[in-house]
């Protein structure tokens, strides 16, 4: 059986991550739904998890594959640089352009009101988790199979209080809970999209790698910055999304080193 190519294996690998989005969300469906302070210490581990995704799977190899292209010491850190600006920067035009809304702070982007408050909250979760699985992708595409299992099996994991949040939100205004479940769920059918992408890009061009995994590390933290810390912040649960935040960081850092 010939070995799956960078590109199913990015597709693969994403999938896997974006489906713990269903299952961290299937708590609204049976028993007792987790508390605020709960909630937001699992957040605050899934910005942890990618905060450390964002350095040492995807900025810190995006530099070891710039100084393999370029004899000057300054370019792979000016390629790197930029390719996090530009990443932030498309996520925040995302952002901005598109009509969608938050949870706790309401809608943004251009007047939208002829869409339905459902699809308002799936775009927003799809600016959010798209970055997710192209940086999944990304790290499929760069090293194959050892390049993205670290960053599938950390993204999967903050998936799932993920998942658990946009559906309990969804709960706070009204959905049933089957429904609130199979929103969330299908908000996880994002990454792979990403990740297909991230994946063939690296793929058919090595001299844009550098480029592609830094440009996912940037979406990330822009992700992290604007939506998760605020959210975990927001009902004064700030030491528990602290603590959150440090164990995602080093369980991420320690499956990064372990698998990788």
């Amino acid at each position: 059986m010939e070995p799956l190519s960078p590109i199913a294996l990015g597709f693969l690998g994403s999938l896997a991550a974006g489906s713990l989005t269903a299952v961290g969300a299937v708590p609204v469906l049976f028993g007792r739904i987790p508390s605020r302070a709960a909630r937001d210490l699992l957040l605050g581990f899934a910005a942890g998890v990618m905060l450390a995704a964002s350095f040492f799977s995807l900025i810190i190899p995006a530099l070891d594959a710039a100084e393999g292209q370029f004899e000057n010491a300054a370019a792979p850190a000016a390629i790197v640089c930029l390719a996090i600006l530009l990443g932030m920067g498309a996520v925040a035009l995302m952002n901005e352009k598109l009509p969608h809304e938050h949870f706790k702070s309401g809608r943004e982007g251009p007047d939208a009101a002829s869409l339905r408050r459902v699809w308002l909250f799936i775009i927003a979760i799809t600016i959010h988790n798209f970055p997710e699985g192209l940086a999944v992708g990304v790290g499929f595409g760069a090293d194959g199979f050892s390049g993205g299992l670290p960053l599938a099996i950390g993204i999967g994991l903050q998936n799932a209080p993920e998942g658990l949040a946009v559906a309990v939100s969804l709960l706070g205004e009204g959905y049933s809970r089957f429904r609130a479940w199979g929103i969330a769920a299908l908000t996880g059918l994002v990454e792979p999209v990403g990740g297909l992408l991230g994946a063939g890009i690296i793929s058919l061009s090595q001299p844009l790698l550098p480029w592609g995994l830094a440009f996912a590390a940037g979406a990330m933290l822009y992700v992290i910055s604007h939506e998760i810390i605020p959210e975990t912040h927001r009902s004064g649960h700030q030491n528990k999304a602290t603590l959150g935040l440090a164990v995602g960081l080093v369980i991420m850092l320690f499956l990064d080193v372990w698998l990788g």
